[in-house]
C-alpha cells in the first residue's frame, strides 16, 4: 500500500501546481493524501512488528501461529521475528507444587551459603587467634578453670552436707519420741534437697567441661588443617614451574 500512496501524493502535488487549479479540489486531494499515507504507515508498522509464535500442544505437535490461543498461554513458547529468529522465550507456567519446590531449593541454597560464610569466618578467626597449638591448649585450660572451680566447690559443699546429714540422723535416733524429731526431719529434708541440687549442678558442669574440651580439640584439628593448607599453597608458589629454562652461568664464573 506504500507505493499507491506515494503515487497519490505526487498526483495531488501536480494538481496543486497546475495554473489556475481549483484550490478547493487541491485541499480535498491533500486531505485524502494524508489519510492514505497515515493508513499506509499504520499498515507498514503493523507488518513490521508482526511476530510468529512457536508452541507445542499436549500431544507434542509443534504449532506456528501469529498469536497464542487461550489454551497455549500457559505453555512454553518462542516468539520469532519475520526472519524466524527467536526474540523472546516464555517458560511454561509452574504449578503450585513446582513453585514450592523451587522456593525450598532456593532456601536450602541460601542456608548452605550462610553455613559456608560462617565456616569461612570461623576459619579466619582461628588462624588469626593462634600461632601454635600450645596457645590453643592454654585457651582451653583457661576456659575450663572457672568451671572446674565450681565443680570442686560443689563437691566440697556436698561433703559438708553429707556429714551434717549423718549428725542429724544420729540426733534423730537419740531423740526418738521427743518433739525435736520433727525439727530434725525438716532439716534432713532440706539437706537432701540441697544435695540433689548440688549433684545436678556437678552433672551440668561436667557436660560443659566435655563440650569445651571437644570444641578446643576440634579447633586444634581445624587449625592444623588450615596451617597445612597455607603451607602447601606457599610452597607451591615458591617452587619453580617444571620445564623452566636452566640457569646459564655468568661468563668468567668457574663451572662446578
Amino acid at each position: 500500500m506504500a507505493l499507491p500512496a506515494r503515487r497519490k501524493m505526487r498526483a495531488a502535488t501536480a494538481l496543486e501546481e497546475r495554473p489556475g487549479g481549483d484550490r478547493r479540489n487541491a485541499g480535498a486531494v491533500a486531505l485524502v493524501t494524508v489519510l492514505v499515507a497515515g493508513a499506509a504507515t499504520l499498515w507498514a508498522a503493523g507488518h513490521a512488528h508482526a511476530a510468529t509464535y512457536k508452541w507445542v500442544d499436549e500431544k507434542g505437535v509443534v504449532h506456528y501461529t501469529d498469536k497464542l490461543p487461550p489454551d497455549a498461554v500457559d505453555k512454553a513458547s518462542v516468539e520469532l521475528n519475520k526472519q524466524g529468529v527467536p526474540v523472546n522465550r516464555t517458560d511454561k507456567a509452574l504449578t503450585p507444587e513446582q513453585r514450592r519446590a523451587i522456593e525450598q531449593d532456593a532456601e536450602k541454597a541460601r542456608d548452605a551459603q550462610r553455613a559456608k560464610d560462617e565456616l569461612d569466618r570461623r576459619d579466619r578467626a582461628l588462624v588469626a587467634s593462634y600461632t601454635n597449638e600450645a596457645e590453643i591448649d592454654l585457651a582451653r585450660n583457661r576456659s575450663l578453670q572457672t568451671i572446674n572451680n565450681v565443680i570442686l566447690s560443689s563437691q566440697a559443699f556436698s561433703e559438708q552436707l553429707t556429714k551434717r546429714k549423718v549428725d542429724v540422723e544420729a540426733k534423730k535416733v537419740q531423740s526418738a519420741g521427743k518433739p525435736v524429731v520433727a525439727v530434725l526431719d525438716r532439716e534432713l529434708e532440706s539437706i537432701d534437697t540441697e544435695l540433689a541440687r548440688q549433684a545436678e549442678l556437678i552433672v551440668q558442669k561436667n557436660k560443659e567441661v566435655a563440650a569445651i574440651t571437644a570444641k578446643y580439640d576440634a579447633d586444634k584439628q581445624r587449625w592444623r588443617e588450615l596451617v597445612a593448607a597455607k603451607d602447601r599453597t606457599a610452597s607451591s608458589k615458591a617452587t619453580p614451574a617444571s620445564g623452566s629454562a636452566p640457569v646459564v652461568p655468568v661468563a668468567g664464573t668457574p663451572k662446578k
